[in-house]
């Protein structure tokens, strides 16, 4: 697993960078706020529910949370599921709104 910093994922959507971001948090946190990842909350990719994100598994993933603590763990899962390229936002939103809100 690779991370990513709050900063480099902003300056890549800045630039207009295509980047696939998949938010791991519950649906209600992802209504709250978001930064327009793909909702798939990490109880569905323990449970390999992973139908919505399949076709990504040789591109580069993004995940995220609130904090980072459960796209790190949802980034492990999904290598061992063969996801070649996963990131880790590192300090999940919560860094992300402290930087940008």
């Amino acid at each position: 697993m690779q991370n990513i910093t709050a900063e480099s994922l902003k300056a890549r959507l800045d630039a207009g960078e295509k980047v696939n971001l998949v938010d791991v948090r519950e649906p209600n946190e992802h209504a709250e706020f978001n930064i327009g990842g793909q909702l798939v909350p990490l109880g569905q990719i323990r449970n390999f529910q992973l139908d919505e994100i399949e076709n990504l598994k040789d591109a580069e993933v993004i995940v995220y949370c609130r904090s980072g603590n459960r796209s790190g763990q949802a980034a492990m899962l999904l290598e061992t599921m063969g996801f070649s390229n996963v990131n880790n936002l590192t300090g999940g939103m919560l860094r992300w709104q402290e930087l940008y809100s």
